[in-house]
């Protein structure tokens, strides 16, 4: 369980660094994808290019987020500020617990970030995606505090 002094902030923290590095790679691939364009000719209609840019841009962070919650239960963001999300079992939460988690996510940004409003109140820290999931984030200083004592 967390400590209850965890920052709520540092979640906000784990997530700036997630958007910007799912976003870097985006530009990254729209690069790359440019760089082929100019080689092999550009496609038309441009409602098409755009069209397959989001659905291109929907699917890496569906495969960002739900790839990184479902192996390793952290993503490079929570590795950094050291959190960890576990599902009921204490484990990395399963693939459909990850894309209920994402959806989640998504629902608790649209109403102005209201969803995360419940961090700042939850003893254990939860916002509306963990309540949707059945997850847990947990700071994992804690565990090794457990372990040394």
């Amino acid at each position: 369980m967390p400590r209850p002094g965890m920052p709520a902030a540092t979640r906000g923290t784990a997530f700036v660094i997630d958007a910007i590095l799912a976003n870097l790679a985006f530009l990254l691939l729209g690069a790359l994808t440019g760089l082929f364009s100019s080689l092999f000719g550009s496609l038309r209609p441009a409602w098409l290019v755009d069209a397959l840019a989001g659905s291109g841009c929907a699917l890496l962070v569906f495969a960002y987020f739900v790839g990184f919650w479902s192996t390793t239960g952290q993503t490079p963001g929570m590795r950094v500020m050291r959190l960890r999300v576990t599902g009921r079992s204490g484990d990395a939460p399963s693939p459909w617990r990850s894309l209920v988690r994402l959806v989640g996510l998504a629902l608790a940004i649209i109403p102005l970030f209201a969803g995360f409003l419940p961090v700042l109140v939850d003893d254990r820290r939860r916002a509306l995606q963990d309540y949707l999931a059945g997850t847990t984030v947990v700071d994992e200083r804690d565990a090794t505090d457990e372990a040394e004592q």
